[in-house]
C-alpha cells in the first residue's frame, strides 16, 4: 500500500475572528470545505479580543476534521496567526513554555489539533473582496453580537 492512499481529503479551509472594541464582544467565521460539502461555523464570546478569535477560529476548524491526516488549506488575514505559524515562531515559544506570549492556551490548544494534518497557511488581505474571506467576517461580525455570548474563561487581559 502507497503512503498517498493513507492521506486524509483535501480540505479548504477560509477562517475569521472580530472583536468589536477589542477587548469586546467577539466572534469567529469558519468555511470548512471538501469536495461537494461546505459547511459553516461561528460563535461569539462576550470579552474577547481580535486574535483571539482569529486563533479559536483556526482551531475549531480544525477540530471540525473528522479525519486525521487530512490535508489542509487555510486561508485567513490574520497575520498573527499566519506569521507564527509558517515563520516557526509558535514552535519557539512552546519549547518556553510561551513564556511572556498572548493566548498560550489557545495556542497549546493549536498545536495539538495541528499536528493530525498537514496544513498550509495562506494569508489573504481583509476586507478586500474575497468572498470567502467576507462571509467568514460576516459571520464573526454577526456571532460578536449575538445575545447571552457566554465568557470567554481562556481571556487573559495581561
Amino acid at each position: 500500500m502507497s503512503s498517498s492512499s493513507m492521506k486524509g481529503p483535501a480540505v479548504t479551509i477560509f477562517t475569521d475572528g472580530a472583536a468589536r472594541g477589542n477587548p469586546g464582544p467577539g466572534g469567529y467565521g469558519i468555511i470548512l470545505m471538501s469536495g461537494q460539502h461546505r459547511k459553516e461555523l461561528s460563535g461569539g464570546f462576550r470579552h474577547t479580543t481580535n486574535n483571539r478569535m482569529e486563533l479559536l477560529a483556526v482551531i475549531l476548524a480544525l477540530e471540525a476534521l473528522k479525519i486525521d491526516g487530512s490535508e489542509v488549506t487555510i486561508y485567513t488575514d490574520s497575520k498573527y496567526v499566519a506569521d507564527a505559524v509558517t515563520k516557526g515562531w509558535v514552535f519557539g515559544w512552546a519549547s518556553k513554555r510561551f513564556k511572556g506570549k498572548k493566548n498560550p492556551d489557545l495556542w497549546i490548544r493549536f498545536l495539538e489539533v495541528y499536528k493530525k494534518h498537514q496544513v498550509k497557511f495562506v494569508w489573504i488581505k481583509g476586507h478586500n473582496d474575497h468572498p470567502l474571506n467576507d462571509r467568514c467576517d460576516q459571520l464573526a461580525v454577526e456571532a460578536s453580537m449575538r445575545p447571552g455570548l457566554p465568557e470567554d474563561t481562556g481571556y487573559d487581559p495581561d
